[in-house]
């Protein structure tokens, strides 16, 4: 009957939680910003962290094969007892391009953090044109010494909500990134920082740009959602 009427069953797309507090954050936020004009992202740099694995995704992978072929090397995902070992990166892109990319080889706290934005931010800035107008745009960071550097440092910081990753165009970056180093084999952390820095050196200026211009159609998704997650 469900058929029927025109149902299928599907995976649920996995979304982050969202609660009510930070549900009106997001609205609010939206309702903010979602008139600013296209040219008015031009000068904002979007920064986040990521983690990347040596053998791919945490998550399910999917191969198209034929029946009695599942043990055939190309339809196999290879895998270490011990995970076989990750990175994690900072970031940052405006519509004029990428900036640095940092590797993070300690925990990342908020001495760790500002010694990220003392060596990076104000350089990838520069690189990119915008030093003396840029907006940064980055989840929050409450420390207050990371916050009094922002503030001698930054011409404007942009603060999004919490719990609300489809808010920072990064995170496609983040996604292509990974396809592309995914297109040869990569068998150790080396291999991995190395394939990482080639490809982040590729992405095209005409990428970030259609990133970052995508804010307006992000936020309107927000207030038509009601708050709650988009597709972004």
């Amino acid at each position: 009957m469900l058929k029927k009427e025109g149902f299928n069953g599907r995976v649920c797309r996995k979304k982050p939680y969202i609660n009510e507090i930070n549900r009106r954050r997001r609205l609010q936020f939206a309702r903010e910003h979602v008139d600013k004009e296209k040219s008015w992202w031009d000068n904002v740099i979007f920064a986040d962290e990521s983690k990347f694995n040596v053998f791919g995704s945490d998550g399910q992978q999917y191969v198209w094969r034929k029946k009695n072929e599942e043990l055939t090397k190309k339809n196999r995902l290879p895998i270490e007892n011990h995970g076989g070992g990750n990175v994690m990166l900072w970031g940052c892109m405006a519509t004029g391009g990428v900036g640095e990319l940092v590797f993070i080889d300690k925990k990342m706290d908020q001495h760790v953090y500002l010694n990220i934005m003392r060596s990076n931010l104000i350089q990838s800035a520069e690189s990119l044109g915008i030093k003396d107008s840029f907006k940064y745009y980055q989840d929050k960071h409450t420390a207050h010494n990371v916050r009094l550097w922002l503030l001698d440092n930054c011409p404007k910081v942009i603060q999004t909500p919490a719990q609300s990753p489809d808010l920072n165009p990064i995170e496609n970056l983040w996604e292509e990134l990974n396809r592309k180093i995914r297109q040869t084999p990569i068998t150790s952390k080396t291999v991995l920082k190395q394939r990482l820095t080639e490809e982040w050196k590729k992405i095209s200026t005409q990428y970030t740009q259609k990133l970052t211009r995508s804010m307006p159609r992000c936020l309107r998704a927000v207030l038509s959602q009601k708050e709650y997650s988009t597709k972004y």
